[in-house]
């Protein structure tokens, strides 16, 4: 016996599925109001997340660039800092240097000079007599060169003495400068200028007159 008929037994399920998108329910008509309300509220929506995007983009490109101006301003600042210090250690290293050799050359020279003055000072002539005369003399003198030598070698070593002589000679510039400065032409009264003027051309009219009797002398005996 022949089985029942099925009526879905000759359709082609695979064909409807890939049947043209022309033929399905809807395709063409133009959108609805409500269908495109939506799509602006997404599109709004849509700009809003943009938006709130690009502040955070700046807000984090602004952080960056101070965080970068921040490191150059290290980098650039530990540079500045280690060459300033390093420059002034040496410096001072030099001039530490200089002034403790200056502080020992001072102390063997006051030393020295205690030294000398105490020689000088013990020279008491009026001991010296005709016979020890000569020798004595000649001691003396010998000791008072040799405190001179050390003096004039201190002035060439320290600073604070080479500046003992022009200190010395400050007190006959001082008196010099005082000397009244002679008054200029332009504060000179007129009197004044006619007698100066005549002061310095009479020798030339004294020699013009006398040319002038000369040749009329000549034209006389002519």
């Amino acid at each position: 016996m022949a089985g029942e008929y099925d009526s879905t037994e000759f359709i082609d399920t695979d064909f409807l599925a890939q049947k043209s998108p022309a033929t399905a329910p809807g395709y063409g008509r133009a959108p609805s109001p409500d269908a495109v309300n939506r799509q602006v509220v997404e599109a709004q929506q849509k700009l809003v997340e943009l938006k709130r995007a690009q502040e955070e983009l700046e807000r984090e490109r602004a952080g960056l660039e101070e965080l970068r101006r921040r490191q150059n301003e290290f980098t650039t600042g530990r540079d500045e800092v280690i060459q300033n210090l390093t420059r002034g250690l040496g410096l001072l290293e030099e001039a530490e240097f200089a002034a403790r050799r200056d502080a020992e050359q001072m102390v063997k020279t006051v030393g020295d000079f205690r030294a000398a003055l105490a020689k000088v000072q013990a020279i008491n002539d009026t001991t010296w007599t005709k016979e020890n005369f000569q020798v004595e003399l000649t001691r003396a003198l010998t000791t008072i060169e040799n405190a001179r030598m050390e003096w004039n070698s201190a002035r060439l070593k320290i600073s604070a003495l080479a500046g003992e002589a022009k200190n010395a000679a400050a007190p006959l510039d001082k008196n010099a400068s005082a000397a009244p400065a002679a008054p200029s032409l332009a504060e000179l009264s007129f009197g004044r200028l006619c007698k100066i003027g005549l002061a310095l051309t009479w020798p030339l009219l004294l020699v013009a007159l006398g040319a002038l009797g000369i040749f009329i002398v000549i034209l006389a005996r002519k």
